[in-house]
């Protein structure tokens, strides 16, 4: 059976992240999207000019219009935007019953906007936090949640985990990127079958726009069907080689996005231009 999945995001129009990077990824990996967009974005590889939040309620109108009708086995959720969206948000999915949410606490863009209103933390901590089957915040996401500096080390994460899963996810990701002096992108998966390590070598590319959208998105494309380490597991190999065939792409003058799709273009190439 086909996997069918919602996301619950903000949009770029540039289409590396956002609700068309979650819908490329779900579709790559073979699920069925469905969508319910929080805010409607100005963005490119460049960076964010504005974004517009919608209406809390239509949100909630959106959720309800996909979860009334279509089977869904597992949701994303990504930008949330301002309090009043994730308590419509939390309301919503909290009434539906919904199974297998994957939390990317979207806070900032890679061109450094703030993406979530400061007011609005407490509100994803609070009512957001405790619905996820897996949250998935970068360094920078995790210190913000956990209102400590911004300053890591490999000791540092692993100490924070026992504090991330007491805000309620049965599983945390904690995302190693952003650590400074590294040759390897390392992440730590905590849970209830304890912690696991994936280490991968650090790619050198300017085309990263979109990874952690496109991560959490695979992830939950994959969980029905999949325990939580398989499906971080090939979620991550399947990151690693989107941005390994990035250079495929030529897609604007900043950080260009992933190729979501290099598992299928690569024998059916559209013709050259």
């Amino acid at each position: 059976m086909i996997a069918n999945i919602l996301t619950i995001a903000g949009t770029d129009p540039s289409g590396g992240a956002g609700i068309q990077a979650d819908i490329k990824t779900f579709s790559a990996l073979g699920a069925y999207s469905c969508s319910a967009i929080t805010a409607v974005v100005a963005q490119n590889t460049q960076g964010v000019r504005s974004f517009v939040a919608l209406d809390p309620g239509f949100v909630a109108e959106q959720i309800d219009a996909v979860l009334d009708d279509v089977r869904i086995d597992a949701v994303k959720i990504g930008m949330i935007a301002n309090a009043a969206i994730a308590e419509a948000v939390a309301d919503r999915l909290s009434h539906h019953a919904v199974g297998n949410i994957v939390l990317d606490p979207v806070m900032v863009a890679k061109s450094g906007h703030a993406l979530l209103a400061p007011e609005a933390v407490a509100a994803v901590r609070e009512r957001l936090l405790p619905l996820a089957r897996i949250v998935t915040p970068n360094l920078p996401e995790a210190a913000v949640l956990l209102g400590r500096e911004d300053d890591w080390t490999a000791e540092a994460m692993q100490a924070a985990l026992p504090d991330l899963l007491a805000m309620g996810p049965e599983w945390v990701l904690l995302k190693g990127g952003h650590l400074a002096d590294s040759t390897e992108s390392t992440d730590l998966l905590a849970g209830p079958e304890g912690i696991t390590r994936f280490a991968a070598p650090r790619l050198v590319t300017t085309n990263d726009h979109g990874t952690g959208c496109t991560l959490s998105s695979a992830i939950a494309a994959l969980l029905p069907g999949r325990d939580m380490v398989e499906a971080v597991g090939t979620a991550k190999t399947y990151l690693h080689d989107a941005l390994a065939a990035s250079e495929a792409l030529d897609v604007g003058h900043g950080h260009g996005p992933v190729h979501h799709f290099h598992a299928l273009w690569s024998d059916h190439r559209p013709p050259a231009i």
